[in-house]
């Protein structure tokens, strides 16, 4: 096997963990060209995936494929560097350089007399970690866009009802994705009309924050997304004084002195929450804000087979353009069948 072929499977073995606010990490320790060792990030606090790999195999003079650079220093956990160096390990494949200063792994590495070799799959080790990599040299939470749509890009038919756009397997894969990460955004509207709960049903996984935009503090006490204190909302000076003693014992409220939530504000008081993703889920309002802005790092579209026609709830709204040049450009990464829907996955053309 070759070094992408390894490195490739630290890259699998890695998206298994749950690690935020850390890095997914996947390493696989490899002598004579037979993988005699695996681990990977399971959650933060828990040992990182050279130790998990180490600590299970004799791996003197082998090699350690690894999908980004060993840390060296004190954290959580003690420093990665010392745990290889002491297995005896010879050589350290890593795909991508951490961009934190603090950590200068490769130059622990090559000065116990390791042989160090990076960039092995870089951009794809990048990308896994583009949550980790956008929160660690800015502060600010890696935005997604998920949206549910048909054919003609409708979100909702003209009285509201979107249950159910898409078939179960893709609200299956909604649950997997609000598990991954940290925050789950909606408008007012959305609250008001569908009442969800906004959690993650599936087994072994994490409910996200759940984040309201509410001007005015119009989310009912009674909604189900009040079902526990992991929410917030996110109002303007204008919210009603009497509403918001009712609310500000079951949830958190974070109120902006701007007649609409500054969503720029938002996101830099999330980071500072220690927040560092937020998938946005609706509705169209929301939806054009943040892409009026220029806020969306990504975007997880799921389209299903159908045609609604005439005057729905579009996914994006807006005045319109007028020319061609105007229009937000997105390039495809991923298109994937989910069940009878397809899974689109997309990033802003720079």
């Amino acid at each position: 096997m070759k070094d992408e072929e390894y490195m490739r499977r630290a890259l699998n073995i890695s998206l298994q963990g749950n690690p935020s606010p850390n890095p997914y990490v996947g390493a696989v320790v490899v002598r004579e060209g037979e993988i005699i060792s695996e681990g990977y990030h399971k959650k933060a606090g828990m040992p990182h995936a050279e130790t998990e790999a180490l600590d299970k195999v004799d791996a003197m003079g082998a090699t350690l494929y690894v999908t980004l650079e060993p840390c060296s220093h004190h954290g959580r956990t003690p420093p990665c560097t010392d745990k290889i160096i002491k297995s005896g390990i010879k050589k350290v494949v890593y795909g991508v350089d951490d961009p934190t200063e603090k950590v200068k792994g490769r130059e622990a590495l090559e000065a116990a007399g390791i042989e160090v070799v990076s960039g092995v799959l870089e951009s794809e080790c990048r990308r896994v970690n583009e949550v980790f990599f956008k929160y660690s040299t800015t502060g600010l939470p890696y935005v997604v866009l998920k949206a549910a749509l048909t054919l003609d890009g409708q979100i909702a038919t003209a009285s509201g009802d979107s249950r159910w756009i898409t078939c179960e397997k893709s609200r299956e894969e909604v649950h997997r994705l609000r598990s991954r990460y940290d925050a789950l955004l909606v408008g007012v509207n959305t609250v008001l009309r569908d009442d969800p709960m906004l959690t993650s049903r599936i087994s072994g996984g994490r409910n996200p924050l759940r984040v309201v935009l509410d001007s005015t503090l119009r989310t009912p006490s009674d909604s189900r997304v009040l079902s526990d204190r992991n929410v917030l909302i996110a109002t303007t000076k204008n919210h009603p004084v009497e509403k918001k003693k009712i609310l500000v014992g079951k949830v958190e409220i974070m109120v902006f002195d701007s007649e609409r939530v500054d969503l720029d504000e938002l996101l830099k008081k999330l980071g500072k929450k220690g927040v560092t993703s937020v998938m946005v889920e609706g509705g169209s309002e929301v939806f054009t804000s943040f892409l009026a802005q220029n806020l969306v790092d990504k975007f997880h579209l799921f389209i299903a087979p159908k045609i609604m026609g005439g005057l729905n709830k579009p996914a994006f709204t807006g005045e319109g353009i007028n020319s061609m040049k105007e229009v937000f450009n997105v390039e495809f990464t991923s298109v994937e069948r989910i069940g009878c829907d397809i899974m689109v996955e997309a990033y802003p053309k720079k």
